[in-house]
Parts: C-alpha cells; sequence; structure tokens
C-alpha cells in the first residue's frame, strides 16, 4: 500500500511514518518545514519527502492519505483529497487501527515531560529483555529511532493530549486505549485548541474512562489538576508517586541525578544517572511505576535508568566551544523553562548561565503564557529572547519585570553578537525553542570558534 503523509516532519507523524515503512508500506510524505531530526531520520529510512503542499505530490493518488494536525480548511493538499475523494485518517486512528489493536499499551500524558518519559520507560523494558514496541515524540538516544514496532506486544506511546485531526478534535490519546498510563502533570497548554484548564481536564477524564479495570493509572499525589480528573471518576486502580505517593525519591545530590527510589516505603535502590532536575526524578518514578506494572521489578528498572540517555533536544549537550557549553533544549512553557534551568544551575553551581529562548509554540504566540516567562528564568544570569515576526504581543513589555538581565533580539545575527561579547571559558548556553530556531545552535558554536 502506498501512504502519503501530510505534516510528515511532525515528530508524532514522522515517528508514524518509521512505523507505516516497518510494516511494509510504501510511505511518501509533505510538510511545509522539513528540519532535523526528524528530516534526517526519515530520509536515513528511505521515505521521500517534499516540501510543501503542491496537490501534484498527490499524482498518482496514494492508497491513503494521513492528515497531521497542523493542516486545515484551505490547505491546497487538503482541499484536493476532499474534492478528489481520496481515503484520508488521522494519525491517531491510523495508529490505533495498525499497529495498537490487540497490544499492551503504556500511554504517557501530561503537559510536561512526556517524550522523555516515554524514552525512559521504553528503555527500561528494553533492558529488560521486553523488545517493546514505541512511538516518541523525539529520538531517543539509546535507540536511535523514534519509533519501532517492536518484538513482543508491549508498546510504549507518547499520548498528546492535542487534537487529532481538522476533522477529529478530540485528543490524540483517546484513540490509544492503554492498560498502563501515566498522567505526568497537567497544567493549561495548547491555548490555540482548549479554553481553559477545565476543557483540558475533560479530554484527560476522556482517557481515563478508556483503561480497564485491571489496568493501572499513575499520576503525582500532589497534582491538584490530575486529582480532580480521577474524582470526575476512575475504574482502574491507582498508584502515586512523589511526596506523600506511593513511589517516592530522597535526592542524594541536589541536581537530582543521584536519588533513592522508595515504594510503600521500602528502599527499591539508587539511580544515579546522566539526567538533573526535580522534574526528571518525577518521570522516573512514573517510569518504574509502570514498568512494574509488566513485570519489570524496581531493582532491575532503577539499573536501566543508570544507563538511559535522553531524548534528543532536551538538554541536549551540542556543542563544546573553547570551555563555552551549548544545550539544545525543547522547553517552550513557563514551567519547563523554570525546571530545566533550575536542574542546570543545581548541577553547574556559580558558573555563569546564559538563556536562549524562542517564544514559538501557539499558545506562546497567543500570550497564554506571557505572564509566567519573567520568574520562569531566575536562575539564569542573562536571557536572550527572539521574538518570532508573528508573536501577538509585546515581547519586551513582558521580559521587562524579569528579575535577571534580559534582551529581545529581533536577529539570529543579534543573539550570536551579544552571546560572543558575554560568553568565557566556563560559561554554560542553553537555546530553548520547540523548532529549528534557524539552524542557531551550529551557527552560535561555529561563532564561537572564531
Amino acid at each position: 500500500m502506498h501512504i502519503h503523509i501530510l505534516g510528515i516532519c511532525g515528530t508524532f507523524m514522522g515517528s508514524l511514518a518509521v512505523l507505516a515503512k516497518e510494516l511494509g508500506h510504501r510511505v511518501t510524505g509533505s510538510d511545509a518545514n522539513v528540519y532535523p531530526p526528524m528530516s534526517t531520520q526519515l530520509q536515513a529510512q528511505g521515505i521521500e519527502l517534499t516540501q510543501g503542499y503542491d496537490p501534484a505530490q498527490l499524482e498518482p493518488a496514494p492508497d491513503l492519505v494521513v492528515i497531521g494536525n497542523a493542516l486545515s480548511r484551505g490547505n491546497p493538499a487538503i482541499e484536493y483529497v476532499l474534492n478528489k475523494g481520496l481515503p484520508y485518517v488521522s494519525g491517531p486512528q491510523w495508529l490505533a487501527d495498525h499497529v495498537l489493536q490487540g497490544r499492551w499499551v503504556l500511554a504517557v500524558a501530561g503537559t510536561h515531560g512526556k517524550t522523555t518519559t516515554s524514552g525512559m520507560l521504553a528503555w527500561v523494558l528494553e533492558y529488560a529483555g521486553m523488545s517493546p514496541g514505541f512511538l516518541i515524540g523525539g529520538v531517543p538516544q539509546n535507540f536511535a529511532v523514534s519509533a519501532r514496532l517492536g518484538g513482543t506486544p508491549f508498546f510504549v506511546v507518547e499520548a498528546d493530549e492535542y487534537d487529532s485531526a481538522f476533522f477529529d478534535k478530540r485528543s490524540k490519546f483517546v484513540h490509544y486505549r492503554p492498560r498502563t498510563a501515566i498522567l505526568n502533570n497537567l497544567e493549561f497548554d495548547h491555548a490555540d485548541i482548549f479554553p481553559d484548564l477545565a476543557a483540558i481536564e475533560r479530554q484527560f477524564h476522556h482517557l481515563v474512562r478508556t483503561i480497564p479495570s485491571d489496568g493501572l493509572v499513575i499520576y503525582p499525589q500532589a497534582e491538584t489538576a490530575l486529582k480532580r480528573v480521577i474524582e470526575m471518576g476512575c475504574w482502574t486502580p491507582v498508584q502515586t508517586t512523589g511526596d506523600a505517593g506511593q513511589w517516592q525519591a530522597k535526592l542524594l545530590s541536589e541536581d537530582g541525578s543521584r536519588f533513592e527510589v522508595l515504594f510503600d516505603g521500602a528502599l527499591q535502590g539508587v539511580v544515579e544517572w546522566q539526567l538533573t532536575g526535580q522534574h526528571n526524578v518525577a518521570n522516573a518514578l512514573a517510569c518504574l511505576a509502570a514498568a512494574r506494572h509488566v513485570g519489570v521489578v524496581p531493582g532491575q528498572g532503577i539499573a536501566a535508568l543508570s544507563e538511559f540517555k535522553n531524548v534528543k533536544r532536551r538538554m541536549e549537550k551540542v556543542a563544546e566551544v573553547n570551555g563555552i557549553t551549548i544545550y539544545d533544549d525543547f522547553a517552550h512553557h513557563p514551567t519547563a523553562i523554570a525546571t530545566t534551568l533550575d536542574g542546570l544551575r543545581k548541577r553547574v553551581g556559580d558558573a555563569k548561565l546564559i538563556a536562549i529562548i524562542e517564544p514559538r509554540s501557539n499558545s506562546m504566540k497567543l500570550g497564554a503564557h506571557r505572564d509566567g516567562l519573567p520568574d520562569s528564568v531566575k536562575q539564569a544570569d542573562q536571557v536572550f529572547w527572539f521574538a518570532p515576526a508573528n508573536l501577538g504581543w509585546d515581547l519586551a513589555a513582558t521580559t521587562a519585570t524579569c528579575a535577571v538581565p534580559s534582551q529581545v533580539c529581533d536577529s539570529l545575527e543579534a543573539i550570536i553578537a551579544a552571546v560572543k561579547a558575554q560568553a568565557q571559558p566556563g560559561t554554560q548556553v542553553v537555546i530553548m525553542s520547540n523548532g529549528g530556531f534557524g539552524g542557531l545552535h551550529g551557527k552560535l558554536a561555529t561563532a564561537l570558534e572564531s
């Protein structure tokens, strides 16, 4: 079968393409913006990519068109599909019908940490010899691919609450029917499709409604929004994480790189790993709980985590030039920015920390998170903000209230010049964006070399 994927370079759709190819289909795809790491992964898999949405790419007609949620009515390829009556489906529906059917699905949902926790969980099962399938919204470095079918019934899926397609406004995760579900956390996000937090809570409850009574729901004890979700009705056993939860961590190092794991008060072992930050400690507890549900004893899970390498673009060290370290991070929500910077600060101590942030997500462009931005960067010594052309609010006015030195730049060249003037050996530079950021990472590294 020839499957053509519209919006193929999104992390979800690109992973779907890998699975379809592994199933033996001929897979092609197109996207408005083709950039790494997904574009390089797809090209390595021999998947043909087309830039843009010219209807000519749909001639001769494919057997099926899988439509990404970034596309809407008015897109020339969408209009062609509808006018010609070509068969089409959403990505989550295709995944449910052709990959997840009849499998033990372990779903990782939440506002933050889905990709990292999914990568962790897939690796723990792999380490335990369970050869899981997985679909992750990023490239986990223990595997070097973002998706695979696997060799057993177990399948780990990053379960996003974003909508499924222009014709299916349900959250993606409603399609997945997991037996094991991690609900990492829950805050307001995706302001382009949800009016308020209550609307997102309702979608999370739709997910809870699909989990069988012999399954497991895992969530942090302290998350009030998730407590409200569970209180709407839950027919599944629950395990809690965090302070006062059944799964707890006792930090042995302030940056979260060493910690004890306790389950029902009993010590299970000590995690020593490359990751930092309280958020990753929380991710680890949820991962261990989910792995235990499918038969991985906590001691084995802890040993696996000590060998876990995080997903690309999650505090990924991309360069070290003349003693200056550059990290790439996907953070695009004030909470994620704050927890990431806090973890790095605790690791590097008093070293100079420069944050470069692009407010690029749809919620950011709508201004839904702007009030949280000034406080989110308090662990940095200097912040450079890049204002996208279509930002609908005054970034300079918002960031003027930052407690640390803060500067809005209108070009990558201005950012590079400013960082170059300030950075010295020992400086840590974190670049935060949920897009390609115009290749800033490589350009900055090249500039610093000179």
